[in-house]
């Protein structure tokens, strides 16, 4: 196979796992454990905290050591916490206690899968790299949707053999991205110690970025996307579902699964008509009717228009997401990829614990209905002060 199969074969497995596991996720913590919502937003917070404790080691290391190897080890590690949590599910011992410190190994490994991947990107690209994203977003949601049927049906053939298919299609993909080639590595810059050198490592892309009007605009509608279309996403609908409409791990799939449809259908128009040339025009005005669409989906009370709203705020989704990858890897420099798209990566699953928290406490306070619609509403704010006031209306590389 080519290098670019490997690299979709690696990224596919590790999204159709990611599938599996938001579903099952959710559905052991909200709808097994039926824990509060201020719990449910520390079980997904301890997923998304490592990310931001490590996601910028990952890109260094990628940087250092080469994002081949640090990718194919972190995913081949990922196989063994969804082991154990088979393990626990077969003996009868679930708790809120082993979810949190399974999320908390799984967001870990993350931290270092994704920035060492993605760095890879470039190299399989062949020099088409808005065309390539395009393909590796389109296949990530395409997998995740497939993730998601599968997860759905835990409640009827058992969780612990969604989870155990989960661990296999991880341990295929550490495979496929050890069989990408190898590539030379720029040596060190500094005979510096170890600690010493990752820091002024991490502190060089971090400046990299923040010295870019691009990329820094990009990382801070990053930001605002993890707080609050991440925190809904991960805390707020699950809590809805069960509250509203009594889900369960088929309604949960259900509504993963039409979200991620709207996103894919969007990328593979987008693989149709060929690259777009205002990149933060697009990104901007996708935010924007996200978040009205995802405001729309607050209001009602029957399920079925509940699913479209949420199909069209993927479909933004869709849009937003191809865009701001695409302008992170276009600027940054060769030499320091790994840490601009770890930084990159930072900026959205680090901002998700406060997303993940802030939105909980306030399910807590004013329910799913309300903070739904407050999300939607700071999200359309901050997208149109990033249009007026912020050179990402104009952006274009």
């Amino acid at each position: 196979m080519t290098p670019l199969r490997y690299y979709l074969l690696g990224t596919g497995t590790w999204f159709a796992s990611y599938g599996i596991q938001g579903v099952i996720f959710a559905w052991l913590i909200t709808l097994v454990l039926r824990e509060t919502p201020s719990m449910v937003g520390v079980a997904q917070t301890a997923m998304l905290l490592p990310a931001m404790l490590f996601m910028l080691i990952g890109g260094s290391l990628a940087d250092r050591w080469g994002g081949r190897i640090v990718a194919a080890r972190a995913q081949a590690l990922a196989v063994i916490p969804p082991l154990v949590l088979v393990y626990v599910l077969l003996t009868d011992r679930l708790s809120i206690e082993i979810m949190i410190a399974y999320a908390a190994a799984i967001g870990v490994l993350q931290a270092f899968v994704t920035p060492a991947r993605d760095s890879l990107l470039n190299t399989v690209a062949s020099g088409r790299i808005q065309r390539t994203v395009v393909q590796v977003t389109l296949l990530q949601f395409t997998v995740q949707m497939l993730g998601f049927a599968l997860a759905g049906t835990a409640a009827y053939i058992g969780g612990e053999w969604i989870v155990l298919t989960q661990a296999l299609l991880l341990a295929v993909g550490a495979w496929a991205l050890y069989r990408l080639p190898r590539i030379p590595q720029l040596a060190a810059q500094k005979p510096e110690l170890f600690i010493s050198s990752m820091w002024h490592s991490i502190s060089e892309g971090s400046r990299t970025v923040m010295r870019s009007p691009g990329m820094r605009t990009v990382v801070i509608t990053n930001i605002a996307m993890g707080i609050f279309f991440m925190g809904s996403y991960i805390v707020t609908i699950p809590l809805h579902i069960r509250e509203i409409y009594d889900g369960t791990s088929a309604d949960l799939a259900i509504v993963n699964g039409l979200n991620s449809l709207g996103l894919v259908l969007v990328i593979f128009t987008l693989l149709k008509r060929g690259d777009i040339k205002r990149q933060g025009r697009a990104l901007l005005i996708a935010h924007g009717l996200g978040a009205v669409f995802l405001g729309f989906a607050s209001a009602v009370s029957q399920f079925p228009l509940f699913g479209l709203f949420l199909f069209c705020w993927g479909a933004c989704g869709g849009v937003a997401m191809s865009m701001s990858r695409t302008v992170m890897q276009e600027l940054a420099p060769e030499d320091q990829r790994g840490r601009v798209m770890g930084f990159f990566s930072f900026s959205f699953m680090g901002a998700g614990p406060v997303g993940a928290l802030g939105l909980g406490f306030l399910v807590e306070q004013f329910g799913s209905s309300a903070t739904i619609a407050i999300a939607g509403i700071a999200m359309f704010a901050i997208a149109v002060f990033m249009s007026v006031w912020t050179p990402l209306w104009k952006l274009s590389t």
